[in-house]
C-alpha cells in the first residue's frame, strides 16, 4: 500500500508490501508496438509514465533500486519490413535483453497496408499475427519474460469445432505458448472456454463492462436507470450471459433475441438468418441497451434495433467492446438519420476509421489508461482480480449517479 493511502483503495494499488520494501518489479518494461498499434501503445505509455510519477512521489528513491523503472518512453522500436515478394522480416533497434516485454497487436487494423508485386495489399489478421511471431523470433530468448496483447483474440470468433474444421484459435494460443509467451491478455473473447487450449499457461479475458456502462451514463444525462425505464437486451443466445451481467448491475430488465436459421444453406461460412425472435416483457416506452462483444457487419443490430422500435422502444443504445463495422458505415448513417438508434459505444482497442470517429451516433470509449494499469500490475507480479472484476467500481459508480443525478459526480469517480 502506498504511504497516506486510503485503505479501501489499497487493492486498486500494485505495491505489495513486505515489510516497508514494495514488491520488485520482474523487469524494466519494454512496450512493443506492432503494426497499426503505435497510437493505442502511446497512450498506454503515457498513463503508464503518469503511474510511476506517482509512485516516485509517493515513495522516493524507489525507481533508483530498480534501474528501468522510471523512463519518459517504455516503448522498444520495432520494425517490420515486408519484401516486395510479400515476404518479411521483423528487427528490434533497442535491446530487450532483461526487460519485461508486452507486445501490443490489434489484428483488426485493415488500414495497414504493404507492397507486394507493385501491389497495395490491406494487412489481414493473418498478417499481422504472422508479424507478431516475428517480433518474438527477433527477442530470441533474450528477454526476461514475454507477454502479449491480443485486445481482439486473433480467430477468436473460430474457437470450436462443428463438423471438419479447423480450431485457428486454439492452435494460435498452442503456438504461442511454445514460442514462449508467459501471458496472453485479450478483452472480451468470444469464448473464453479457448484457455483450455494452454491450461499451464496466462491467459486473461477481461471485460470492459465497467467502462461502457461509464461511458453511457456519462453520455446520456437523461437515461433513467432506477425507475424501470431501462431494459438490456442480448442480441443472441451467444451473448446472454454479457447481457445478464449488464442486467444485474444496472438493476434494470433483461430480454433476449435469439436467431432462427436456415440450416439448408450456407452463405459465407455460415447459416444465413431467417428472423429474429424476442423473448421478454415489453420494451413499450422504454430505452434499450444491446449488449455484445461485437459489430461486425452490424446487420443483426440494426435488424434487432428495427424489430425493437417496432415493438414501440423508445431510444436505443449500443454497447460492444469491438466497433468493427466491416460492411462500411452507410446502414449505421440511415439508422441514426431515421432514428433507429441513438448511440453506438465501442472502445478504442482495435482500430476505428476516421469517419466512424467523426460519426454523431459514435462514443469512443478510451480503454488505455486501464491497459496502462494491467501493465503495471502484470510487471509485479501481482494480482489482477481487483482490475479484472468491474463489480465493485462499477456499484460505486452508480451509486454515485444516482445520489447526485448528474454526470459530474460520475466523472470524479473515474479510476
Amino acid at each position: 500500500m502506498l504511504p497516506n493511502q486510503p485503505q479501501d483503495d489499497r487493492n486498486y494499488y500494485i505495491y505489495k508490501q513486505y515489510g516497508n520494501n514494495p514488491m520488485a518489479p520482474v523487469g524494466p518494461i519494454g512496450l512493443i508496438p506492432l503494426t497499426g498499434s503505435q497510437k493505442f501503445t502511446q497512450l498506454v505509455n503515457d498513463f503508464l509514465l503518469t503511474r510511476r510519477m506517482e509512485y516516485q512521489e509517493a515513495s522516493p528513491g524507489d525507481d533508483e533500486l530498480y534501474p528501468g523503472f522510471m523512463r519518459q518512453d517504455y516503448r522498444v522500436p520495432v520494425e517490420n519490413i515486408r519484401f516486395s515478394s510479400g515476404e518479411g522480416k521483423a528487427m528490434l533497434t533497442n535491446t530487450v535483453r532483461g526487460h519485461d516485454i508486452f507486445i501490443i497487436s490489434d489484428v483488426t487494423n485493415y488500414s495497414c497496408t504493404y507492397r507486394m508485386f507493385d501491389i497495395d495489399n490491406h494487412m489481414s489478421p493473418d498478417d499481422h499475427y504472422q508479424d507478431l511471431k516475428r517480433v518474438i523470433l527477433a527477442i530470441s530468448g533474450k528477454a526476461r519474460r514475454i507477454n502479449v496483447i491480443m485486445p481482439y483474440l486473433y480467430e477468436g470468433r473460430q474457437h470450436k469445432r462443428n463438423s471438419r474444421e479447423s480450431l485457428d484459435c486454439a492452435h494460435m494460443l498452442e503456438e504461442l505458448y511454445d514460442l514462449g509467451v508467459k501471458n496472453i491478455i485479450t478483452f472480451d473473447a468470444h469464448d473464453e472456454r479457448v484457455a483450455n487450449a494452454i491450461p499451464t499457461s496466462g491467459f486473461e479475458s477481461i471485460p470492459s463492462t465497467y467502462q461502457l456502462i461509464k461511458a453511457l451514463v456519462n453520455c446520456t444525462p437523461d437515461l433513467n436507470i432506477s425507475d424501470g425505464k431501462l431494459m438490456v437486451v442480448s442480441p443472441d443466445e451467444g451473448a446472454i450471459g454479457r447481457a445478464m451481467y449488464f442486467a444485474s448491475m444496472l438493476g434494470v430488465p433483461l430480454g433476449t433475441f435469439y436467431k432462427r436459421r436456415d440450416y439448408t444453406k450456407v452463405i459465407g461460412g455460415r447459416n444465413p438468418i431467417i428472423a429474429h425472435e424476442f423473448l421478454g416483457e415489453s420494451v413499450e416506452g422504454l430505452d434499450i441497451l444491446i449488449v455484445d462483444d461485437m459489430i461486425s457487419s452490424g446487420e443483426s443490430m440494426l435488424d434487432i434495433a428495427r424489430e425493437l422500435k417496432d415493438r414501440k422502444a423508445n431510444r436505443i443504445f449500443c454497447a460492444v467492446t469491438f466497433g468493427l463495422f466491416t460492411d462500411g458505415l452507410a446502414s449505421f448513417n440511415k439508422a441514426y438519420e431515421e432514428g433507429l438508434i441513438s448511440k453506438v459505444f465501442a472502445t478504442n482497442l482495435t482500430y476505428r476509421s476516421p469517419d466512424l470517429l467523426a460519426a454523431p451516433w459514435f462514443f469512443d470509449v478510451n480503454m488505455s489508461k486501464f491497459v496502462a494499469l494491467l501493465v503495471d500490475a502484470i510487471n509485479h507480479d501481482a494480482s489482477l482480480s481487483v482490475l479484472i472484476d468491474p463489480t465493485e467500481k462499477i456499484r460505486t459508480l452508480l451509486a454515485k449517479v444516482r445520489q447526485s443525478g448528474t454526470t459530474e459526480a460520475c466523472e470524479r469517480s473515474l479510476s
